[in-house]
């Protein structure tokens, strides 16, 4: 893995592909400068973690982030329910910790509705 990293962070390859989960921890991947989110996660902070491989410490380009999205699929409600955990995560860091806004069942049950 390491070879592949030297090679595109010198740009020998133009093009990096590494899935979310593999590439969210332990890369520094600045000589990018578009990342393309394809497989959306319901934690919205696995993505922004993720997106930061591109801006790190000597990244000297502006860094465009994409994500991938098709109506009426289940990435769309994954991208509902990620809009709501950053609202929650939002008002936890401004103090409001009362609890009644945790993601629950019914949060569940709508990402497993049938599409359509």
């Amino acid at each position: 893995r390491e070879e592949q990293i030297r090679q595109f962070q010198e740009g020998h390859v133009p093009l990096f592909l590494v899935s979310l989960k593999a590439g969210g921890t332990g890369l520094n991947l600045t000589a990018a400068d578009t990342v393309i989110h394809y497989d959306p996660w319901w934690n919205p902070a696995v993505e922004e973690q993720a997106t930061a491989r591109a801006h790190r410490m000597g990244q000297d380009k502006p860094v465009f982030v994409y994500k991938l999205m098709t109506q009426g699929t289940v990435e769309e409600k994954i991208l509902a329910l990620q809009t709501r955990k950053k609202g929650l995560t939002d008002l936890l860091v401004k103090g409001d910790a009362g609890g009644k806004h945790l993601i629950g069942a019914d949060d569940l049950d709508v990402l497993f509705q049938p599409l359509g």
